[in-house]
């Protein structure tokens, strides 16, 4: 019997097997084309993952790239179903061996029930007879080979592409935690408004996301520069500018500030004890923005804490949920049956 964990982010999604380790790490897109003449479906599906991330920005007219998570929701249901059934093909489960499969799927911080029927359905296409659930904040402590009983509780702050979760807890339970949907993209979508401000050129989003990923820096002397082409919003053509870490520290800045506003609401809603083990343990830091340049020293600095950092922040979620899955003491607290 297969057991699998998966993140179905909103950006990436991650399949983790116990004893295996980390098997797929895959944008969750599908390239879709417009269905024509009469066909009863709507659009036909040209492309998953990879293959459709890198038509971002050069598909043929009437192909759309569509993003079947976001903000943490099932925002399509038969195009999740279709990719997350691509997604196990390529790690070998077929839909015949799904039947057997028990499969953990990563919610966020205060799931509603509509969201995990969500999941469900998408599980009974894929064949998926046996699902759990746990949530981020759990996954993402564990995943850092973090203890966790019931008498400390810990402190969680992942910071994804499109939402972020903040949580203090236990083996008991969610003290106090909250998700937002605010992240990563969020500043790619500031930096191409920013670009097309101060240079009068037009990127997309996979050139602001390069362009964070690259010089983007919470240290207020770092000088990293790049060279991003675009189109420019004069004339329409071609033209290529060099921006440097400098020109985008105000965005990022205010992106975290926003952010750091709701894990100091979640800190002052503790108890007093539970505030004293928080501040005593720090936080523990996931997500794929936590690998800029600065970050953990800023947020460390701006709420008086210490700041715990993993190796691969990006796969600390994953890799949690797939330690639950593989412990029956954790399996029976921190997660849920589907």
């Amino acid at each position: 019997m297969k057991r699998l964990a998966i993140d179905f982010g909103s950006d990436v999604t991650k399949i983790y097997m116990p004893g295996c380790g980390v098997v797929l790490c895959e944008p969750t897109c599908v390239a879709v084309e417009e269905a024509q003449g009469e066909s009863e479906e709507k659009y036909v599906i040209k492309a998953f993952g990879y293959k459709a991330r890198a038509l971002t920005g050069r598909a043929a007219v009437g192909t759309h790239i569509i993003n079947p998570v976001n903000e943490g929701e099932i925002v399509n249901e038969s195009l999740a179903a279709s990719l997350l059934e691509y997604f196990l093909e390529k790690v070998e489960v077929t839909p015949r061996t799904a039947k057997k499969a028990e499969v953990m799927f990563v919610l966020p911080c205060g799931v509603t029930a509509e969201l995990k029927t969500k999941y469900m359905n998408i599980a009974q296409e894929c064949n998926i007879r046996t699902v759990y659930f746990t949530v981020t904040p759990f996954a993402a402590v564990l995943g850092q080979s973090i203890s966790v009983s019931e008498s400390t509780p810990v402190f969680s702050l992942d910071i994804g592409k499109t939402i972020s979760n903040i949580a203090a807890f236990s083996q008991d339970g969610i003290i106090s935690g909250l998700n937002i949907n605010l992240g990563g993209g969020n500043i790619d979508e500031d930096i191409i408004k920013c670009i097309a401000g101060e240079f009068d050129l037009k990127i997309g989003e996979r050139t602001a996301e390069k362009l964070k990923n690259v010089v983007g820096s919470l240290l207020p002397d770092d000088n990293k520069m790049t060279v991003i082409d675009g189109r420019s919003t004069y004339d329409g053509k071609p033209a290529s500018i060099a921006v440097n870490s400098g020109h985008i520290l105000n965005i990022i800045t205010e992106n975290i500030d926003k952010i750091l506003e709701y894990v100091s609401l979640v800190i002052s809603k503790l108890p007093a004890e539970v505030s004293s083990a928080v501040m005593h343990g720090g936080i523990y830091l996931t997500g794929g923005v936590t690998k800029m340049d600065g970050l953990p020293q800023y947020i460390g600095n701006k709420l008086n804490v210490t700041v715990n950092v993993p190796e691969e922040p990006q796969l600390c979620t994953v890799i949690g949920a797939g330690t639950i899955l593989s412990n029956d003491d954790l399996l029976e607290k921190m997660s849920i049956v589907g």
